[in-house]
């Protein structure tokens, strides 16, 4: 059973740093992109961050310059360093993989963990 569990969410306030981490299991995703998206209340889940496997990174434009992704293949882990966070930056971050396509796109990912709650106090 393919299982994606988040982790470091938290309370920071403006300015300050958070560190997620996606733990997987089940399965090896070393040839999968390995993505974040995040879900503030009462707006649709959007695209943060994803990392191709072989390190390649894209990011939404709202994050660019502020947070960083990572993977460890060998843990079958991935990361998302946050600076700089602001209050728009709180929303429930949700790590997710897929093989490849439209990377952006929250539809074309396959595999979801539940999600950890970033709060970013003014």
């Amino acid at each position: 059973q393919v299982q994606l569990v988040e982790s470091g969410g938290g309370l920071v306030q403006a300015g300050g740093s958070l560190r997620l981490s996606c733990a997987a299991s089940g399965r090896t995703f070393s040839n999968y992109y390995m993505g974040w998206f995040r879900q503030a209340p009462g707006k649709e889940r959007e695209f943060v961050a994803t990392s191709k496997w072989n390190g390649e990174t894209t990011y939404a434009d709202s994050v660019k310059g502020r947070f960083t992704i990572s993977r460890d293949n060998g843990k079958n882990t991935w990361y998302l360093q946050m600076n700089s966070l602001k209050p728009e930056d709180t929303a429930v971050y949700y790590c997710a993989a897929t093989l490849g396509g439209r990377i952006t796109l929250l539809s074309e990912y396959n595999y979801w963990g539940q999600g950890t709650q970033v709060t970013v106090s003014s």
